[in-house]
């Protein structure tokens, strides 16, 4: 629906907004406020993508085969397997699919409305036409509507204009229509997907969806990144050299059973169980999984993935950038003390003392008409608070002529208002420093205001200046340097630290990462939080000392310092670079428009979820829901542990396949029947599927995993030494299947027993490699909390039912197996506890080298 509003309409509408009665009809009527587009794969698509695979190729040749010689019993299992293995992968890509939506909706972009009368943030999708948009600079504009209030608001309407020129707007006036075409100067409508750059304001929504401009020419939301690419090239590359392996070898298998025995059939289904053997198609399928189940652990601890690569290099990350206010603090202002002259108030003092001494009185009186009647910002809602509790109203209830917004360059905020007489008063507020020399304080005044400022920042407190003009007749100026300012005095803000950052520092140390803060607070402040927050041990560095060094001596200076003080978002960008340049790997957080090239710069963006700007989220790899440090450090840690676990997947998959593959080759170098057939192996692969891509994607992290150093970024997935430790896993496991095989030939056992003994082991050996996986170190070091229940169910279903297969007559008609007595049985389990006892040896040697 598009609705066309009179400017009567939109007065009325912005009030209050919509209930959430009428929101919840608009939307039932009018469908999310979304582009068409396919987000999810369904089950049929998933099943088509799922048969196409080469292993289900595979087991459809083998079952052609055992009908081709009149096998029509062994023809049905093998079809019930290779139904069974796409029923196991359909689900788990399924589960893989609802994940990747859930994230979708959460990584949206978000809406500020009005419901009720209130402000509430929510999903881009749920807004509707006639909600009151609530706009700032940074926003991602969710819907088309109309501008009925606002200031000095410029929007960038280059998505659908290809002008990267801002566009002024203005509110819709009486006998005005919203009908301007896009890029249009000094209208009031506002365009879906466009960007605020400058000011704030308010619009009632006119179209969502693909009613809106954007909609209308088929424009499409970018979505999320499916795989890391380096990953994806690293496991395709093994997949296809194993692949190219297997084949050939499939190839020698047919040729000498054909040549040397005549018997064709039976070597076309031995070179598939060889290929079957070597074939690993679960690399693909855990990659997948990890991925995504990643992504969807990160977001139960409040941080979403909007680039699914960040998980890979969580692990890596050397050095974490972190603001200060809301992300070491808990951005929850309070007024702690305000000084003007030789008044002073401070926080534990009564509020009655302000309206007792009329400085303070009007220092506080210049900073509220500094702020907007309606705060955002923290610090303005404790201004507010505070004239509250005191019974103080700013004097100005005029109108609002003009506001000089905050600006890198110049951090300070001005705002002009014309009182019902035409008295006009300018109130500025910012930095102590800025705002003594738009007062043109010098010499001995203007370090008499800093060194006061020192002292209060030197408590924690971050401290701004207010100042404050009076006059009458003359026009408004371009810029407030204009303006003949008096200096009103100085409002500390008290913003404790968060409870959890010291120990989340601590932890960031010990797992070798460096903390430096970034803000652009007082030096003073900076140094006082970061000594509480444990962030110690380097130089202070003060953005105008930065804009002093070239280069080369900045990478010096960023190699020593831990903090930087009065940092422009521009500067940022050269830090990150300073640090990358020094071959450090780089997680940074910012929350402005201006911080986006920064967190696109870093090898991890990270933007707040919850004062950040749309922009910044955009440009960034992780999203804070909560602003927290701890929740980075925690996202940190699971990334090691997500990568830990693919790395002990992957080493656990090629281990696993070289007895398999051994065993399929065994019979064929000494010239006796086939062991494993296709049947067999794709038993093995219903319980290596679930195996390597539940079982490992559950298990606990390392005891030591926030105690060693970052991992090498350019290190491969399975890097030589694990690569080595998996290979060697890989041949003990077919030394022990081949040695128990080789014992019962000696001891004449019969072709269905003997059979069925090397199959057994095999399957015993697995659950010895999965155990032996589990953990980089000694079983016997493992804590009691790395419990992993997906392991015992997985295990325990396969016990069950190899023991339901050995125990019916038929079931080992089936599969081709003869009776196994109890000593074959604690044969079997001897050879798997005896290759349990020699690998955790090993890896108790090896062990220091498997994170190398």
């Amino acid at each position: 629906m598009v609705r066309e509003l009179t400017p009567a309409d939109t007065t009325r509408a912005a009030r209050r907004g919509l209930s959430a009665h009428d929101a919840a009809e608009r939307l039932a009527r009018d469908g999310p406020n979304e582009l068409p587009v396919a987000r999810r794969r369904s089950t049929l698509r998933i099943v088509v993508e799922v048969v196409r695979e080469p292993m289900f190729g595979l087991l459809l040749a083998a079952g052609v085969l055992y009908l081709v010689l009149g096998n029509l019993l062994e023809a049905l299992v093998l079809m019930a397997f290779a139904c069974l293995s796409v029923m196991i992968a359909v689900v788990q890509q399924g589960r893989s699919e609802r994940v990747l939506e859930a994230l979708r909706d959460l990584t949206s972009p978000r809406a500020l409305v009005m419901r009720d009368g209130e402000r509430r943030r929510i999903p881009g999708r749920e807004v509707v036409c006639e909600d009151t948009l609530l706009l700032t600079e940074g926003d991602r504009i969710p819907a088309d509507g109309v501008l009925v209030s606002g200031q000095e608001l410029e929007v960038d309407e280059a998505l659908l204009t290809g002008e990267s020129i801002p566009v002024r707007k203005h509110v819709i006036g009486e006998g005005a229509r919203p009908d301007e075409a896009p890029g249009g100067e000094g209208g009031p409508q506002l365009y879906s997907g466009t960007l605020v750059l400058r000011g704030s304001g308010a619009a009632v929504v006119t179209a969502t969806g693909p009613r809106s401009a954007i909609g209308r020419i088929g424009r499409s939301v970018a979505e999320m990144q499916r795989q890391p690419p380096r990953l994806q090239v690293q496991t395709r590359r093994l997949v296809f050299i194993l692949a190219i392996i297997g084949f050939s070898l499939s190839a020698c298998v047919v040729v000498l059973y054909g040549v040397l025995r005549g018997a064709w059939l039976e070597g076309l289904l031995g070179g598939i169980a060889l290929v079957m053997s070597l074939l690993p198609e679960e690399f693909p399928l855990v990659l997948t999984v990890f991925t995504v189940m990643g992504a969807w652990r990160l977001s139960r601890s409040g941080v979403l993935t909007r680039q699914a690569a960040a998980i890979e290099t969580l692990g890596a990350a050397t050095v974490l950038c972190t603001d200060k206010t809301g992300t070491l603090t808990r951005n929850q202002m309070s007024v702690s003390a305000l000084a003007s002259g030789d008044a002073c108030w401070m926080a534990d003092d009564p509020v009655a003392d302000l309206s007792a001494a009329p400085a303070l009185a009007m220092l506080l009186d210049t900073a509220l008409l500094a702020s907007p009647r309606t705060p955002t910002d923290p610090m303005e809602r404790a201004l507010h608070e505070l004239a509250g509790a005191a019974g103080h109203h700013a004097s100005a209830a005029g109108a609002l002529l003009r506001e000089f917004p905050l600006r890198p360059e110049w951090p300070a905020v001005t705002r002009i208002w014309e009182a019902a007489d035409g008295a006009r008063v300018a109130a500025a507020k910012g930095a102590p420093e800025a705002i003594a020399q738009l007062c043109r304080m010098r010499g001995e005044a203007y370090q008499a205001v800093l060194a006061r400022a020192d002292a209060l920042a030197r408590q924690g407190m971050r401290v701004l200046g207010a100042a404050r003009a009076e006059f009458q007749g003359m026009p408004l100026p371009d810029v407030p340097q204009a303006i003949e300012f008096r200096f009103a005095g100085l409002v500390a803000f008290a913003d404790p630290l968060r409870e959890t950052v010291p120990e989340a520092v601590r932890e960031c140390r010990s797992a070798g990462i460096r903390v430096i803060m970034i803000t652009g607070d007082y030096p003073e402040t900076a140094r006082t939080i970061a000594l509480q927050a444990g962030i110690d041990g380097g130089a202070l560095v003060t953005g105008a000392q930065l804009d002093t060094f070239d280069d080369a001596a900045l990478a010096g200076v960023v190699s020593r310092a831990a903090i930087f003080a009065r940092i422009t978002p521009s500067q940022k960008l050269r830090i990150v670079n300073a640090l990358k340049a020094g071959g450090e790997v780089v997680a940074m957080t910012g929350d402005g428009v201006n911080d986006a090239p920064a967190l696109k710069a870093a090898h991890i963006g990270i933007a707040m979820g919850g004062r950040g700007t749309d922009v910044a989220r955009e440009a960034a790899a992780l999203v804070l829901l909560d602003d927290d440090f701890g929740s980075i450090v925690h996202a940190v840690r699971l990334g090691r542990r997500i990568y830990d676990n693919l790395s002990k997947a992957m080493a656990y998959i090629l281990a696993i396949h070289a007895p398999i593959a051994g065993l399929a080759l065994l019979p064929v170098l000494l010239g006796l029947p086939l062991l494993l057939t296709p049947m067999l192996i794709a038993f093995l692969e219903l319980v290596i599927d679930p195996t390597c891509s539940l079982v490992f994607e559950a298990q606990p992290a390392e005891e030591n995993l926030m105690r060693r150093p970052p991992r090498n970024p350019r290190s491969p997935l399975l890097p030589p030494a694990l690569m080595f430790w998996s290979l060697a896993q890989g041949a003990l496991a077919l030394a022990t299947v081949a040695v128990t095989f080789l014992v019962a030939v000696g001891g004449g056992m019969p072709e269905g027993d003997l059979r069925a003994l090397a199959f057994v082991t095999l399957l015993a050996v697995n659950f010895t490699l999965i155990f032996v996986n589990r953990s980089f170190g000694p079983l016997l070091h493992m804590t009691p909390h790395a419990r992993n229940p997906w392991l015992w169910r997985v295990l325990g279903l396969a016990a069950a039912s190899l023991a339901a297969i050995l125990a019916w007559p038929a079931g080992r008609a089936f599969f081709g197996l003869g009776p196994l007595h109890a000593d074959d049985l604690a044969l079997c389990a001897g050879a798997a506890l005896l290759l349990l006892a020699a690998l955790e040896g090993l890896k108790h040697i090896w062990r220091d080298r498997l994170h190398a």
